[in-house]
């Protein structure tokens, strides 16, 4: 996932600190040494590199404007799940000029939802954010609830987006920690090239130790530390030159070792799956005006045997409806 930056507002403002190591030049400052946990506030060097390059290159992304809203940031964080910033950033403003509070969204018919979604993939996470957006109307008035235990009882919101709207929209402290944020944290401070295929009690210390006490700065550090994993530290190509915390990183320090879980990683390659079945599927269902008969549905797809089970999948998580007709199976988008 990539950082909503903290706009400097009252919700969600940068600390005087932050603000005032921004504005000094890294040559004016040591680089820092290797964290010794053993050691008090031992990740505050790291923080402080990170929070400098921040400030100075920080996307300009809608979602973390200073007058984003605490919907605008959830909205953003379940689409930015799995999908890239430049295909998410201009379906998210269109779908935030259509439904710019949880209420609208709440009262739209569920085809319009799944066709706005388009082809951000996962189309599940749609039928979620307006589950979650009926959740929000019901329980709490329309308004985002403050609260990472509140957040999670949404439908569709676990921990990494929970903590994620407590940050980015409430201005609170929350251990935020998606992809990027392990694979800082696991090349800085770990000294691996990447973290392990499953988020280990390991890995969620170390995050807990690194955040820094304070809201303000611990939100500044969530927003740095994913946008440094999303640009600079990537997962293949890691631009190491260009990281502000490259003379103090474990893994870059040891030589810059190979993945030791390589062998655990699983990979599909896209073509011929289910996943693309589906979503030829729903590329004819999403363009079509209406219900269509079984033959056009089968179109979008040449083996007949896993179209029928992608058929069935889409229908049983609600993706798709089947009705009849006077010639027999009808499919469209939910109503």
């Amino acid at each position: 996932m990539t950082a909503v930056r903290p706009a400097r507002t009252a919700a969600a403002p940068l600390s005087a600190a932050a603000t005032s190591a921004a504005a000094t030049s890294d040559a004016a400052s040591p680089a820092p040494t290797t964290p010794d946990p053993a050691t008090p506030d031992a990740y505050a060097g790291l923080r402080d590199a990170v929070g400098r390059w921040f400030a100075e290159t920080a996307r300009d992304l809608p979602w973390r404007a200073a007058d984003r809203t605490a919907w605008g940031v959830l909205v953003s964080e379940v689409m930015l799940q799995q999908t890239p910033v430049v295909r998410v950033e201009p379906v998210w403003r269109a779908w935030m000029d259509r439904w710019p509070e949880p209420a609208d969204l709440a009262a739209a018919p569920t085809a319009d939802v799944l066709r706005a979604w388009g082809r951000l993939g996962y189309p599940r996470r749609a039928l979620r954010l307006q589950e979650c957006a009926r959740a929000v109307v019901e329980r709490h008035g329309g308004q985002v609830p403050r609260g990472e235990a509140a957040l999670r009882a949404l439908p569709g919101v676990g921990e990494y987006t929970a903590a994620a709207v407590t940050a980015f929209a409430h201005g609170r402290r929350a251990v935020v920690v998606d992809t990027n944020v392990r694979r800082v944290l696991a090349r800085a401070v770990g000294g691996v090239a990447l973290p392990a295929p499953s988020y280990t009690a390991a890995e969620r210390a170390t995050a807990a130790a690194v955040a820094p006490p304070g809201d303000e700065d611990a939100v500044l550090w969530a927003a740095a530390s994913m946008e440094l994993g999303a640009l600079v530290c990537t997962a293949r190509g890691p631009r190491c030159g260009a990281c502000p915390v490259r003379d103090a990183c474990a893994w870059r320090r040891a030589g810059r070792p190979g993945d030791e879980h390589a062998d655990r990683r699983r990979t599909q390659a896209w073509a011929g799956t289910d996943r693309q079945a589906r979503g030829r599927v729903m590329a004819v269902l999403r363009d079509a005006p209406g219900p269509v008969p079984r033959a056009v549905v089968a179109g979008a797809w040449h083996d007949a045997a896993q179209l029928d089970r992608c058929v069935a999948s889409l229908v049983e998580d609600g993706l798709v409806e089947q009705v009849d007709g006077p010639g027999g199976a009808l499919y469209r988008l939910p109503a």
